[in-house]
């Protein structure tokens, strides 16, 4: 069995979101083992790829405040979506692997729980292009599908630190709980990558560090609208 932590965040502001997996990515030679995070937003809110142009999403969502991630990729509404990152250390097998496979082989554990939860999606086999940026009007290979529309992308930053991956899934219109899905998916994660999943609170170097990247960064202009 490979040990893992995983952390059930709840909701938090945006910029603090941000700034607790930008922590967990720098911490990943402490900790030494992957950490697989949920987490909601305490208010309505849109994050944005890290070379994005703050105008143009400015001008693509109502939606406030904009925060910009640690990692690329394109706009991403927070206002009902589902929230997870998962930070790999420099050791983990994952951080070796090409960008495009750690992107195949994360969706593949989100279509993997759709399923155990008796949903079907496909990843996506090519490219959709639409919406100037906005992540979840096209879709990118490997893609979760739900009946055609994209309902999980991810973005990813590699460092010497680790690999982490931000990801959101937009839940099709069924129902299914939250819960049932962080279940199904630390579910599969035993089954189908032998994890022995350990529950995890970030200790408080942990804390610290992230509550000094959200006041000092995350929350600060200067970041967010540098592009």
């Amino acid at each position: 069995m490979t040990p893992a932590y995983v952390i059930q965040s709840g909701p938090a502001r945006a910029a603090f979101n941000m700034a607790l997996d930008e922590a967990l990515l720098e911490t990943m030679p402490r900790l030494g083992c992957p950490v697989l995070r949920f987490y909601g937003w305490s208010e309505p809110a849109a994050s944005f790829g890290y070379f994005q142009k703050y105008g143009e999403v400015a001008r693509a969502t109502p939606l406030r405040p904009l925060v910009r991630r640690p990692t690329a990729g394109g706009l991403v509404p927070h206002d009902a979506d589902w929230t997870y990152s998962a930070a790999f250390p420099a050791s983990h097998a994952w951080y070796r692997l090409k960008a495009v496979e750690s992107y195949r082989r994360i969706h593949e554990w989100i279509r993997s729980a759709f399923a155990k939860l008796g949903i079907a999606t496909e990843l996506a086999d090519c490219r959709r292009e639409d919406g100037a940026g906005q992540c979840f009007l096209g879709y990118e290979l490997s893609d979760v599908l739900w009946r055609g529309r994209k309902i999980a992308g991810a973005a990813q930053r590699r460092t010497r630190a680790g690999l982490l991956v931000q990801g959101s899934v937009q839940p099709p219109p069924l129902d299914l709980a939250r819960s049932d899905w962080h279940r199904a998916m630390r579910q599969t994660g035993e089954q189908e990558q032998g994890i022995q999943w350990r529950e995890f609170t970030p200790d408080v170097l942990l804390n610290q560090r992230a509550l000094a990247l959200s006041r000092d960064k995350y929350s600060q202009a200067a970041y967010n609208r540098k592009r």
